[in-house]
């Protein structure tokens, strides 16, 4: 009585358990890659699908905005433009 449809529960079984595996680590890389914010993309210079801003206009976009004055921008300037990776 309870070996009933044995057979298809022998077949079901490990068939839902690799799902689920499948489905936990789909999770986790989708979670990890969502915080990273596109670790995968950032050397290529994007991120998600968009451009990743560089320093200097993140610092021209604070300039704009009025976050900074005058003074901490030139500052800055020179500091990115003093440690700006040279070309090889």
């Amino acid at each position: 009585m309870y070996w009933y449809g044995g057979w298809a529960w022998m077949t079901f079984m490990p068939l839902l358990w690799i799902a689920l595996i499948v489905l936990a680590v789909w999770a986790v890389i989708r979670l990890t890659h969502a915080t990273t914010g596109g670790a995968s993309h950032r050397g290529h210079g994007w991120a998600d699908g968009e451009p990743r801003e560089t320093p200097e206009e993140i610092l021209d976009r604070r300039y704009a905005s009025g976050e900074i004055d005058t003074d901490a921008y030139t500052e800055a300037r020179e500091r990115l433009a003093a440690h700006r990776p040279r070309p090889r």
